[in-house]
């Protein structure tokens, strides 16, 4: 007997039993739904990061640090020795620890090893506050402008070469600073402020701080996929501006001209190669390094958590119903039994009678598969736009749907159907004509 008999042989008897198909193959939907909601939330979230990663980073760069330990987690359970040599930081969690800081003498080394084309200190101020006349005071972060990170302009220029004290400022300030735009914003002056971590750590009760004119030369959009503290703003000035302003929070602590890390530009970073090799270089110095796959790879490893366990959710739920789909060809084996007989004392042979049934079986799986894939697709573009703006993700979905996923998870359920129908069609293939035909 043909394939394509049996298969025209099969989905007559699957519409002749409606009610019992969909059924069965509702519930092989409900897993399909959950994993391809699944596939597309982790699309989705797997694109978000990317992209947070190509704004943010240089993937050209590494971040350094002379505390190897510094990008691998620590064990919390002993205390740490005090070390004066060392510099001090506070975790997210809290904790303060000593590391090992960067001093300049570590920036000129890093600069002269083979292939590294740059290297700075990785530094960021945070501002005692920021205003302009007859204006509040607003906290923000001043960040050294990277060129690589292209911001989109709503109103001036940034040159090649970011001249001290001039400011590139985010369109969040605008309104804020009393500016009607962006264009009104330009060549204004704003004054940044920041606190000497000398006299407020030495002398409780004094502070000291210094007060800096710069002229705004640009704003730009804030994008979606910007890191930034969830309390501020990021601010770029060129790397002198940053340190000097770092120098004097600094200065007279343990902490001054040190940095807990670098940033270094690798020649033709791009090639991952090339990359590789200045990291082992650097390795061998006897620094720790970070590159931007490591960060990325940081960023995706609570998504790829998350995935991991709603998938599991969503295969416990196709497991269950692939007993539903044994079930249902048991009952349809036991209800054709006279129907079985017929077909073989009319000749029709039991590797027939047996795909008949695997077929059936899988063509459940297929409905079942589409039925839930589509649901799922619809539903999650429709409401896509919706989750992008409660979660502020601007343009950025957090569903996104590969057909070539949904695809493969359609065939893997029909193959899953085949082999859930394999016991039933194994029964209808042995059954004794002669007691099939008797059976009423």
């Amino acid at each position: 007997m043909f394939y394509i008999d049996i298969i025209k042989r099969a989905l007559r008897n699957l519409l002749s039993a409606k009610a019992r198909t969909i059924l069965t193959a509702l519930a092989i939907a409900v897993g399909t739904f959950a994993l391809t909601l699944t596939l597309g939330a982790s699309n989705g979230a797997q694109n978000y990061a990317q992209n947070i990663v190509k704004t943010n980073f240089d993937p050209s760069e590494l971040f350094i640090a002379k505390d190897t330990g510094l990008f691998k987690r620590q064990d919390a359970s002993r205390p740490q020795l005090y070390d004066p040599s060392y510099g001090s930081i506070t975790t997210f969690g809290g904790e303060t620890r000593q590391v090992k800081m960067l001093d300049y003498k570590d920036i000129q080394k890093l600069a002269k090893i083979k292939g590294v084309s740059s290297a700075q200190p990785g530094i960021n101020v945070s501002l005692q506050y920021l205003t302009r006349d007859n204006t509040n005071k607003y906290i923000g972060t001043l960040t050294p402008y990277n060129p690589y990170q292209n911001p989109t302009l709503l109103a001036g220029k940034i040159p090649a070469q970011l001249q001290d004290n001039t400011i590139i400022l985010p369109e969040g300030f605008l309104g804020s600073l009393g500016f009607i735009d962006a264009q009104s914003a330009i060549n204004q002056t704003v004054k940044l402020s920041v606190l000497s971590q000398a006299t407020t750590s030495m002398v409780p009760g004094t502070t000291k701080n210094q007060v800096t004119d710069f002229k705004i030369i640009a704003v730009y959009k804030t994008p979606n996929t910007a890191i930034s503290a969830a309390t501020s703003l990021n601010l770029y000035a060129s790397l002198g501006s940053v340190e000097n302003l770092n120098n004097f929070i600094y200065k007279g602590t343990g902490n001054y001209q040190k940095y807990l890390e670098a940033v270094v530009k690798v020649t033709d970073g791009t090639n991952t190669t090339k990359l590789i090799d200045v990291e082992n270089l650097i390795k061998a110095q006897g620094y720790g390094v970070q590159s931007v796959i490591d960060t990325e790879k940081t960023i995706t490893q609570i998504i790829g958590v998350l995935e991991g366990i709603v998938t599991v959710f969503g295969i416990i739920a196709i497991i269950a119903s692939v007993f539903g789909v044994v079930n249902t060809m048991y009952i349809s084996v036991l209800q054709r039994t006279r129907e079985i007989g017929l077909m073989k004392a009319l000749g029709m042979h039991r590797k027939d009678i047996s795909r008949l049934f695997r077929i059936e079986a899988g063509l459940i799986g297929l409905l079942g598969g589409i039925i839930g894939s589509l649901i799922a697709i619809v539903g999650g573009t429709g409401l896509n736009p919706v989750i992008s703006s409660k979660l502020g993700l601007g343009d950025s979905k957090l569903l996104i749907f590969k057909f070539s996923q949904v695809g493969l998870l359609i065939i893997a359920l029909i193959i899953i159907g085949i082999i859930a129908g394999l016991l039933p069609a194994r029964k209808a293939a042995h059954l004794d004509p002669i007691e099939a035909l008797r059976t009423e």
